[in-house]
């Protein structure tokens, strides 16, 4: 599909800032309005919301009302100590969005098992397009891969742009002036993830690209088939569950978020909410 033929009044909902990069191509055509969880300060407390805004700012897209909400930090501690109050007004705030201005297609982060933020943000996302449909706006529900380059899936009914050298051009010197972002880019754009140079033992986890940027050039919408969340990790553990022992080892974080301690719970008590919102 070309990006002359994309989706028209779209809303796109990531985790952290600079997740935008991934869908550029689309972002630059489609100019949606772009909804963004957390201010991306990680553990070192730097926000990278401004970047974002630049960004956006270059390719004309909107700010919507939830932009930055959150610190990393502060995220963290609402998912470790099962505060889900705060979350459940986001999903009702971003239902009544789509509800009000109708948007034809929400976008946003796939749950990977990668990074927890990441897959609640696909919850909440989930949550509010299923009360936005069941007030009678049948918008469609896209996600994108972050972790893994993206690759054409038209089973799942995906949509994807082929970015000619202009727009491609474009998103690379995107990515590489959002200073923040710029180790994770960098090995992003080797084949690899920042985190297994920084834990090789965990293995490999991504698609190697063998430093052919050219991957980035396709970018996929897929269609999203809202399964229950411990379906996603039907044999393994996620991810996260590793990568945060050996943050915790290294006194990074203080506790390890877990799949069934603190993420399962989460979505279950998501889906309630939902229910509740649909009686």
């Amino acid at each position: 599909m070309s990006l002359s033929d994309s989706l028209a009044n779209d809303f796109l909902f990531v985790a952290h800032p600079g997740h935008e990069l991934c869908v550029h191509g689309w972002l630059s055509s489609a100019q949606p309005k772009v909804f963004v969880l957390t201010d991306g300060s990680g553990h070192g407390g730097q926000s990278r919301i401004g970047s974002t805004s630049k960004v956006l700012n270059q390719v004309g897209a909107q700010l919507g009302s939830i932009y930055g909400r959150f610190t990393d930090a502060a995220l963290y501690e609402l998912i470790v100590r099962r505060d889900f109050q705060p979350l459940l007004r986001i999903i009702d705030e971003f239902a009544e969005a789509i509800v009000t201005e109708q948007p034809r297609t929400v976008a946003g982060d796939a749950i990977e098992g990668y990074n927890p933020s990441h897959d609640l943000c696909r919850l909440i996302i989930n949550a509010a397009v299923t009360i936005a449909r069941r007030s009678g706006w049948q918008v469609v529900n896209r996600d994108f891969l972050l972790a893994r380059p993206h690759v054409a899936d038209t089973d799942r009914g995906a949509v994807d742009f082929q970015l000619d050298d202009a727009a491609f051009a474009r998103k690379l010197q995107a990515a590489r002036a959002f200073p923040e972002l710029q180790s994770e880019i960098e090995a992003a754009l080797a084949g690899e993830l920042l985190s297994l140079r920084e834990y090789p033992q965990l293995g490999s986890w991504m698609i190697a690209n063998n430093g052919d940027t050219n991957l980035y050039r396709t970018e996929v919408l897929r269609l999203v088939h809202e399964n229950g969340y411990e379906e996603e990790f039907p044999n393994d553990v996620p991810f996260y569950e590793r990568y945060g022992e050996l943050r915790v080892a290294d006194g990074f974080y203080h506790r390890v978020i877990r799949l069934r301690e603190h993420m399962a719970p989460l979505a279950e008590a998501l889906r309630h909410f939902v229910e509740r919102r649909s009686n």
